[in-house]
């Protein structure tokens, strides 16, 4: 990685810290505040393909052809790959809480002005503004709800508020209910007002949103740690308020070279020369589910409207059912992806839903059942794929680096989205305009064809990610810059005394006799608790005839024995609240412990408590 944008080395325990934490109310206001914008796209998506048929009608005041509605659908899905690219990066070199808030605003404004349409070009660009807001939501949201949500529970998390997608379509198509109703509200009024539901829910998230901090993972990475520690204290303090409970110490600790920007170039060549099979998975997961979705959820309306006979009043009543399977889908088998593992989860549910997909296509060009019948398949099938689409997410937001989130999910998701997204609703906008119902047919197959490629793909590379940290499942790029760092330091460290040496040993006159070393106790370097004036830890005196390891401090460890001489036997998790272990560092604690362990001041009984003993000779 270019050396230009270095900041420091740090050693950080911040991510141990944040996924050992229980789940608490603070996760749920990060459910709340940030997995609500599927919410808000689903309401987009699936409210075009509401009031599509009323737009097609004469007397809507607007004059719009179903192949239109088809053509706006893909624009969307344009400005959702555009914004995502756009503010992907810039979340990565801002943060996440900035542009999630610039996001959503964006998508407020987008989505009031698409009330006000009234012609198709405007329409179409308001719907690329409000698909540029939704885009640069997915890089924002998905990155920070990764990295604060603990590991153990990520991939169920994630899955259900990715489906929450389909709350969003759900509630898009109860609205409709009302505002289609031609004995309420006039056809020219109703559509529009639909719209400004998004508006409403895009302002009780902003007020929700608002509470949730920074990523502490993006913090430290750009040289902000002390606000990393300073958030991640402040959460910790309020989920033991909360639960009454003393956190363990966390047990991990990571290594970084901090970083103020990380380039576009420099996050693909990661992505296709460190992980090219991890780039083959996420872009066929992605195309596969963007295509089958975009193409139907745009175009359901006019399917059930156009072949089916259904009124346009009635349509949302048949949206409604099935956005609920698709909720189901992620809530139900949610669990197992952190169980039985992604590998196999995620195949099953792309291979399933494109067998179901198939047989839908036969159904659907045979005119059997009628439209109940058409309904109940695609609810069996979707509620598979629903669940792939999910984990499409989940994957990509697991399986790079920590420092290319943002974009790296940005990336695949415009790439995957732009083929499969754009391609869809055009194709399916197409085929279902000419009124030929094997066309249609044709259109589904192509869409199960896809989406099992897609499951073929995670047999072939998918990454066992399921309760594992994110930084084991792909190191930090400055995490190894740290330990490249550290070695060469290491080489020439010991090149240079070796030098030293033979230059004291032989010197320009030839061999001497080498000089006599001051003892250990004369050399070592005794440190007290607490930053210096440099912001480093300051030179003290020693306490102790004992040399101190480098990694802490004689008035921690004098600390950790005093304390325990005055209320043995102390638990270890109690012991480290006591004393504000908490501030010293990561790492500190355990050794200063181990140390007083060393020295034979202290030990632990039976039950691992810690005693004094006295011995500290």
């Amino acid at each position: 990685m270019s050396e230009n944008v270095e900041l420091g080395t740090i050693k950080t325990d911040v991510p141990a810290r944040l996924d050992r934490l229980p789940w608490a109310r603070f996760h749920w206001m990060v459910v709340v505040g940030l997995g609500s914008v599927w919410i808000l796209d689903g309401l987009e998506v699936t409210m075009v393909g509401n009031v599509a048929a009323r737009m097609t009608e004469e007397g809507s005041g607007i004059d719009m052809t179903a192949g239109q509605i088809g053509t706006a659908g893909a624009i969307y899905v344009l400005g959702a790959c555009v914004g995502a690219i756009v503010f992907g990066q810039l979340t990565d070199r801002f943060g996440r809480r900035k542009l999630f808030l610039i996001t959503l605003v964006l998508y407020l404004v987008a989505t009031v002005a698409t009330a006000f349409s009234f012609s198709a070009w405007y329409f179409f660009l308001v719907r690329f503004l409000t698909g540029a807001g939704i885009g640069g939501e997915y890089a924002a949201v998905n990155s920070a709800i990764d990295e604060l949500i603990p590991a153990r529970v990520r991939g169920r998390i994630d899955l259900i508020i990715n489906g929450s997608y389909w709350l969003g379509a759900a509630g898009g198509a109860a609205t409709t209910l009302l505002f289609l109703n031609t004995d309420i509200l006039p056809k020219m009024i109703g559509w529009r007002l639909a719209f400004a539901v998004g508006m409403l829910l895009a302002i009780f998230v902003f007020v929700v949103r608002k509470n949730v901090p920074e990523s502490p993972r993006w913090l430290f990475i750009h040289g902000r740690n002390d606000e990393a520690e300073r958030i991640v204290g402040e959460i910790e303090d309020g989920i033991e308020a909360e639960t009454s409970q003393t956190l363990p110490p966390p047990k991990k600790t990571i290594t970084v070279r901090q970083r103020k920007t990380i380039s576009f170039v420099e996050i693909m060549k990661v992505a296709f020369t460190i992980y090219p099979k991890r780039a083959i998975l996420c872009l066929v997961l992605f195309v596969g589910q963007a295509f089958l979705y975009n193409g139907i959820t745009f175009n359901l309306g006019t399917i059930f409207s156009g072949f089916y006979g259904v009124a346009a009043a009635s349509v949302p009543i048949f949206i409604i059912l099935w956005s609920l399977s698709n909720f189901a889908g992620p809530v139900v088998l949610g669990r197992f992806f952190d169980t039985i593992g992604r590998k196999p989860m995620i195949s099953f549910s792309y291979l399933g839903s494109a067998v179901v997909a198939v047989v839908l296509a036969f159904v659907f060009n045979g005119e059997v059942g009628g439209e109940w019948l058409f309904l109940l398949i695609l609810v069996v099938c979707f509620f598979l794929a629903s669940s792939g689409a999910s984990a499409a997410y989940l994957t990509v937001s697991e399986i790079f680096p920590m420092e290319t989130r943002a974009l790296a999910i940005a990336f695949f998701y415009a790439v995957g989205t732009a083929a499969g997204g754009i391609a869809g609703p055009l194709l399916f906008g197409g085929m279902i305009e000419s009124g030929d119902r094997s066309q249609v047919a044709w259109a589904f197959c192509i869409g199960a064809a896809v989406m099992a490629l897609g499951g073929v793909a995670e047999l072939l590379f998918g990454v066992k990610a399921e309760g594992a940290d994110l930084e084991d499942i792909a190191r930090p790029l400055t995490a190894e810059d740290a330990e490249s760092a550290a070695a060469r330091d290491s080489r020439e460290q010991s090149e240079g005394t070796a030098q030293s040496e033979r230059t004291e040993q032989t010197g320009p006159a030839g061999p001497r006799e080498t000089a006599a070393r001051p003892d250990a106790d004369s050399r070592s370097s005794r440190l007290r608790p607490g930053p210096g004036s440099a912001g480093v830890y300051a030179p003290w005196p020693s306490v102790s005839s004992r040399e101190v390891p480098p990694e802490v401090s004689a008035n921690e460890v004098n600390g950790i024995i005093e304390f325990v001489r005055d209320m043995e036997p102390v638990g270890e998790v109690e012991l480290y609240r006591a004393i504000g272990a908490r501030r010293w560092g990561p790492g500190r604690f355990r050794a200063a412990v181990r140390e007083a362990i060393r020295r034979g001041a202290v030990h632990r009984n039976r039950r691992g408590r810690l005693e004094f003993r006295g011995d500290d000779s």
